[in-house]
């Protein structure tokens, strides 16, 4: 990579990083690489994660491969433009029990409105435990403020 595209993956990564996001917080995720197109997003291992039968719950895989397809694909975005999942579909491959996990993300497509990527999420040991395919809706970007008209009244 040549010096200003470092800089621009270290200031992508830097914003990413700095994210305040409460359920990110709840559950440790944190952005572990970010670009545009792609990123990936870590939940450590905590065992208030864990299901009824003892392994980390589908919703805290699911949040994981969410959170990193959204993360590349805001880099795509022009005008912050608000995003919103409209569709994923996860395949559960393998439980995880006691392992962080990592969730690597695409943009495979990304038009005016609609995107799709997908991710791959992995366990500490780099075995896929599960594959993910979402569909984002892609807002108009906020308008700019107009500045009030000067001069005339209302009656």
């Amino acid at each position: 990579m040549s010096a200003p595209a470092d800089r621009r993956a270290a200031s992508w990564l830097s914003r990413y990083r700095s994210l305040k996001v409460p359920f990110w917080k709840r559950v440790g995720m944190r952005v572990e690489e970010a670009s545009p197109g792609e990123a990936s997003i870590r939940v450590p291992y905590d065992a208030g994660l864990l299901n009824a039968n003892g392994v980390v719950h589908g919703g805290v895989v699911f949040a994981a491969a969410d959170s990193a397809i959204a993360i590349a694909l805001l880099g795509l975005i022009e005008n912050r433009a608000p995003i919103a999942t409209i569709e994923l579909k996860i395949n559960f491959l393998r439980p995880v029990d006691g392992e962080d996990l990592l969730a690597r993300a695409r943009i495979l497509h990304c038009g005016r409105r609609i995107a799709v990527g997908e991710a791959t999420v992995s366990d500490g040991s780099g075995r896929a435990v599960a594959r993910a395919l979402a569909t984002y809706a892609i807002a108009a970007a906020p308008a700019a403020r107009k500045s009030p008209r000067r001069g005339r009244k209302r009656t």
